[in-house]
């Protein structure tokens, strides 16, 4: 076990985890050269095509350093805010971190709070200054930043660069020495936590493991403490770049084991595996369950298809276990999921992973936050779909969830940022200037507010260099209203949406007008209306198709025009009646990008 080193890489987006992890995968010689690829580790395809990490990724290597054999366990993290619960499940399996920061961007929001989440589990960091290399790099500039925000020695910052491999030999050697052994005790009951785990279709549920204590051999009885379910160990083994099969995974490493499960229900990440001949006295504690940020319908484009995307949900949450789903059904799309996300570029990447993954076309309604209705009666309800606010006359309050943002931007941004912040409903609560050109900005802004394009607008204003990180506050009243749509009087649930009621007839507006460009002319008058409660605020008609049906008339008296235009208005009329109003899934994705 002292020759063990279990560790992590974080950092902000784009500051070249990837990048580093392919050089340290090279000089261990972990991947030989036939089979290295930039980002060798972000094995999906979508991973690949946006250069963003959407997964954590372990992988063991093998290192010599004076003669002594060291196994290294590496787990690349996202650095994107929206999978923040993906870094925080690494961070539990390790006992260090290399804490990477872009020589030429300096310390941004993100890590910032990845920073955060390593100290609460008492992880050793290692900080890199990362992309010495470029021209625009700023080497003693950034490292006085990191000195400030660690208070390590200037001498403890290892320079390196992702790109040529310069500094990596020196990065191996720190990580021997400064990351502490994996503490647990090879001789106790066996005591493992899942960190992860995949559905492999001719395998079953593959689950990725620590072994804190004890050690697991292949073909032995094994308990999932959560769930009380038993299992044979059927393969065990570490993790390379393909899964090796082992005989036995001792205390401190880092492992997979299949064991035949084929129901994604039977594993939850952050449970324990135990061993049933000698089981240990109690789960591993500290694993806190996800907490989504937006909330949004998704529905099979058919309704036939309905079963199949609950399958296909069920996988994708054993590999996604930030995703959390129920099941719901509206007037206008008929059965469906209530899907929790931790945020939009989440909920974007889970809609592209069922359609690639799983080929499900799906379509998503509104994203929305969740709320707390309070009713004249006394009763609180959590409101997650806007059809379940009760009606104006039995709401006493509505509360929405606040959060604490750091906004992290050059000095020259402020000015346009604190306007952002302000339009949507922000209070400044601070404001630091972290060195001359560099401020944090701390706002206190509705949730609900955040969800749709805040992070676009606020990376184009300030031409991408201001950083934005979150965490939730607490829940306050506020003046919010349900804005319905309805379409010849009938409301499309999936297009309500719950709006600051300041805001709601000028978006009432935009939808009707977006709403009349998009839905297809009939043969009938379309009234498109946006209500709040029995109030029409907005309308807009889609014109009917009309047939000339007086052409055959030339001359003649006028009675015999108006007997016929007279048969068509009944026709229109029963027409109406009878008709039913299409609305096409690029006017649900339309409503998202109104401005």
């Amino acid at each position: 076990m002292k020759n063990i080193r279990n560790f992590c890489i974080i950092a902000h987006i784009d500051h070249g985890k990837s990048t580093l992890a392919d050089r340290l995968l090279q000089v261990t010689g972990t991947v030989t050269d036939r089979e290295a690829q930039a980002q060798v580790l972000d094995d999906m395809d979508l991973e690949r095509e946006r250069g963003i990490t959407i997964k954590s990724h372990a992988i063991q290597m093998n290192y010599q350093l004076n003669g002594e054999d060291y196994i290294l366990n590496l787990i690349d993290t996202p650095g994107h805010v929206d999978f923040s619960y993906e870094v925080s499940r690494a961070i539990a399996a390790c006992e260090g971190a290399l804490l990477i920061v872009d020589a030429a961007q300096g310390i941004q929001a993100q890590t910032i709070s990845n920073l955060y989440l390593a100290l609460e589990h008492d992880l050793e960091i290692i900080p890199v200054l990362n992309k010495i290399d470029l021209d625009s790099a700023n080497p003693e500039e950034v490292k006085d930043q990191i000195v400030d925000l660690l208070g390590c020695e200037r001498g403890d910052i290892l320079a390196a660069s992702g790109k040529t491999g310069v500094g990596v030999p020196e990065m191996l050697e720190a990580i021997v020495a400064r990351v502490p052994a994996p503490k647990g005790d090879p001789e106790a009951p066996l005591q493992a936590l899942i960190f992860d785990s995949v559905f492999n279709p001719f395998r079953g549920i593959i689950a990725y493991y620590r072994v804190l204590n004890g050690s697991i051999s292949k073909g032995e009885q094994v308990k999932f403490v959560a769930t009380g379910k038993q299992y044979g160990a059927e393969e065990i083994g570490i993790l390379k770049l393909k899964p090796l099969p082992q005989k036995r995974v001792e205390a401190g490493n880092v492992g997979y084991i299949i064991s035949g499960i084929k129901t994604a229900k039977e594993v939850k990440v952050g449970d324990t595996i135990t061993s049933v001949a000698r089981p240990c006295e109690s789960a591993i504690q500290g694993f806190e369950n996800v907490k989504p940020m937006v909330f949004a319908g998704i529905y099979p484009v058919d309704t036939e298809d309905y079963e199949e995307l609950r399958n296909s949900m069920d996988k994708l949450q054993l590999n996604d276990a930030s995703l959390t789903y129920e099941p719901e059904s509206s007037a206008a799309l008929g059965f469906g999921f209530r899907c929790g996300f931790l945020g939009m570029l989440h909920m974007e990447i889970i809609q592209e992973r069922l359609e690639r993954e799983f080929d499900m076309t799906v379509i998503t309604t509104v994203p929305n936050v969740s709320y707390i209705a309070h009713t004249k009666k006394g009763v609180r309800l959590i409101v997650n779909n806007p059809s379940d606010l009760p009606e104006p006359n039995y709401l006493e309050s509505v509360e929405e969830p606040f959060i604490a943002a750091q906004i992290i931007s050059k000095a020259e941004y402020v000015g346009v940022i604190m306007t952002l912040c302000i339009e949507k409903r922000g209070i400044l609560k601070n404001q630091i200037y972290l060195t001359s050109d560099r401020v944090e900005l701390q706002f206190e802004l509705p949730l609900g507010e955040i969800v749709f394009d805040f992070y676009d607008k606020l990376k184009s204003i300030s031409r991408g260099y201001a950083s934005f990180d979150y965490q939730p506050v607490d829940y306050k009243p506020s003046r919010l209203v349900r804005l319905d749509i309805l379409l010849n009087g009938d409301p499309v649930d999936a297009l309500s949406a719950l709006i600051h009621a300041d805001n709601a007839h000028t978006l009432g507006k935009k939808i009707c007008a977006k709403l009349r460009e998009l839905i297809p002319r009939q043969q009938f008058d379309i009234a498109i209306q946006a209500a709040i409660g029995a109030k029409i605020i907005s309308r807009e008609t889609v014109k009917a198709l009309r047939k000339d049906v007086t052409a055959k008339c030339y001359g003649g008296d006028i009675s015999r025009k108006r007997k016929l235009l007279e048969k068509q208005k009944k026709g229109k009329k029963r027409m109406r009646q009878v008709g039913n109003v299409e609305v096409p899934q690029s006017a649900f994705m339309a409503v998202l990008k109104l401005d």
